[in-house]
């Protein structure tokens, strides 16, 4: 099949990944070797996040000279006025990421979701490869995700299908960052979990880390009756911390509510990426808007 986002033939990208915690920048081939990789955490770089990315991107533009930039970035995005509001990045609201990028780095850049652009990379050089729809999902300081029905990312009207962490897992539960209450992000996180149990996630106790399976897992099945697929590939670094009890739990829980013969055997497996993985999805969004 044609994986989304494939690119037979393109030339290096330079790929830049924003997360909550931490900014990553790599050059990317098209056969997904990534070189010359540099990072940033956002604390760092205090209020003036988008200097401290130029910054680090200059010495790669310069040695390099890409033809095209990708961007995977924590949403949500607004296409219509070009610009991303990451929840867990406060100084970025509305904030025009594209074209600001392309304006210092004088290429064209190409941005979206950080989990969407996760997806692309797991269909294209991850466990996916020979699927036509799965879901991808990142469990670690939010919980994103990207969907992939019939060899195609789903984009929605407004290219911000996949956000799974907003589903509603729980009732009467946290106050979200979204505004609602209850959402697989604010109850299964590793903020959430810091949150409410004063820890930082890794250190979390048994029970914590079986209900954040549970929910997420809660999660997936409820999306693969409605979706129809089969397969779930997770990253991030609370699910990958929590090790393979973490996917077992889940697996389970997301069976209890797949009850529909065509998703009974839901799976929750992790993403066979490792730390590549957003790299990678960042690259592949440069090229899937490459003309």
């Amino acid at each position: 099949m044609t994986r989304p986002g494939a690119a037979e033939s393109a030339a290096p990208c330079l790929a830049l990944d924003v997360g909550a915690t931490k900014v990553d920048a790599a050059m990317v081939s098209v056969d997904g070797s990534i070189e010359r990789r540099v990072r940033l955490l956002v604390a760092d770089a205090g209020d003036n996040l988008f200097g401290a990315i130029c910054a680090m991107l200059r010495p790669l533009m310069s040695d390099a000279s890409p033809e095209v930039v990708g961007v995977g970035c924590a949403g949500p995005m607004n296409v219509e006025r070009d610009t991303v509001s990451p929840l867990n990045i406060a100084q970025w609201r509305d904030f025009p990421l594209r074209a600001r990028l392309a304006d210092e780095l004088a290429v064209p850049v190409h941005v979206d979701g950080d989990a969407r652009a996760l997806a692309l990379a797991e269909g294209q050089f991850g466990a996916a490869r020979s699927l036509t729809s799965y879901l991808s999902m990142v469990v670690s300081t939010g919980i994103g995700g990207g969907l992939v029905l019939n060899g195609r990312l789903v984009d929605g009207d407004s290219r911000n299908a996949g956000h799974v962490g907003h589903l509603h897992v729980v009732d009467g539960g946290r106050a979200c960052a979204c505004g609602s209450t209850g959402c697989l992000e604010a109850e299964a996180s590793g903020a959430a979990i810091e949150a409410f149990t004063g820890r930082p996630a890794r250190e979390a106790d048994e029970p914590t880390r079986r209900r954040s399976a549970t929910l997420v897992g809660r999660a997936v099945g409820s999306l693969s009756a409605v979706l129809d697929f089969t397969h779930c590939f997770v990253a991030g670094s609370v699910a990958r911390g929590f090790g393979d009890a973490f996917f077992d739990i889940a697996t389970t829980s997301a069976r209890e509510v797949a009850r529909f013969s065509y998703c009974a055997h839901v799976q929750v497996q992790p993403s066979a990426l490792g730390d590549d993985g957003p790299l990678l999805g960042a690259a592949l969004v440069g090229w899937r808007g490459t003309p």
